[in-house]
């Protein structure tokens, strides 16, 4: 019998329970997951909380991991058992076992551990939409990084750097402070201690940022905006402080006819070949060596509650592997 990590209602951490489940066995198109490191990310949080709805309770939490196929069902052909696959944006991650369908799983190359594999599958393919799509970044772009040294900040401001951009993080301690700029960071503001937008606008000489990738949410929606260049772009990319509920949108157009988009990694990976595209060259990067993961703490798989808390205490640094 396998454990999973389950909620039969929403709210805070003690909402999670470390239960016994069987996780059956795999129909046409999926495959039995003996999973070996999971990823904990913010969206855990927030269906947790019932900020995303995740359906009928009890349900398993977690939407990224990695691990060994240890049975598929009838008609996979795109991986076998005891290959070795990780996955994003699948909800039932906190599992020693699950069931999963083959088509959201990605083979892992041997210069990629799973551990590395779990830190780095939502955050990374994350960090490069953001930078290829919902933004693409050019030479020359000055641009800012909320939370720069978390775990898709991390990714983010080391990606951006060899596109050629000029990079301000912001982080709120002077040990995160050092992290961001060993990441790439040209520029790091502490917003415990700074204000913002002021700091923007002296290191840009007045003119303000390209662009402002923002996990923080409501919190930084003002400093955000004001740092803007005229025609700027806000990408509003998650709610760690809360839920954007007060927008104007004809603020946009007194601050200099900005944009805004809040995206999500399930619209861009979609279907498979957007999935394998940005698999793909997430990979590449880290297995060049060219964006390094930073795991910057471990838990146990039963001991989720506590990684919880200590993530939405703002106690963590990069990313967070759960281990079954």
């Amino acid at each position: 019998m396998s454990h999973s990590i389950r909620i039969h209602q929403t709210g805070g951490a003690d909402a999670l329970k470390w239960e016994k489940v069987d996780p059956g066995k795999p129909a046409k198109g999926q495959v039995l997951l003996k999973q070996t490191a999971v990823g904990l990310n913010f969206i855990d949080v927030y269906q947790r909380t019932g900020l995303y709805p995740v359906g009928e309770l009890p349900q398993t939490l977690g939407v990224e991991a990695a691990g060994i196929v240890a049975a598929v069902g009838p008609e996979v052909t795109s991986v076998s058992e005891g290959d070795r696959v990780a996955y994003a944006m699948a909800l039932g991650a906190y599992s020693e076992f699950r069931i999963i369908d083959a088509e959201r799983l990605i083979q892992l190359p041997e210069q990629i551990d799973d551990q590395t594999a779990a830190a780095m599958m939502l955050r990374g393919m994350t960090a490069r939409y953001l930078l290829k799509s919902s933004y693409p970044v050019r030479p020359g772009d000055t641009i800012l990084v909320m939370a720069a040294a978390g775990g898709v900040g991390s990714i983010l401001c080391q990606w951006a750097k060899l596109l050629g951009a000029e990079v301000i993080g912001c982080v709120g301690s002077s040990d995160k402070a050092i992290i961001a700029k060993a990441n790439g960071c040209d520029h790091v503001i502490d917003y415990r201690n700074e204000d913002i937008a002021k700091r923007v606008r002296e290191i840009t000489y007045g003119e303000g940022v390209a662009v402002s990738y923002d996990s923080v949410g409501q919190a930084t929606l003002e400093a955000s905006l004001d740092s803007l260049r005229a025609t700027g772009s806000l990408i509003s990319y998650g709610s760690a402080s809360g839920a954007i509920t007060n927008l104007n949108i004809g603020v946009l157009a007194q601050k200099g006819s900005l944009y805004v988009q809040r995206p999500t990694l399930a619209t861009y990976t979609r279907n498979r070949l957007l999935l394998e595209t940005c698999a793909g060259d997430l990979i590449d990067m880290v297995k060049s060596g060219q964006v390094r993961i930073h795991i910057g703490q471990h838990y146990a798989l039963k001991d989720t509650a506590q990684a919880h808390r200590d993530l939405e205490a703002r106690k963590t640094v990069g990313s967070t592997v759960l281990i079954p």
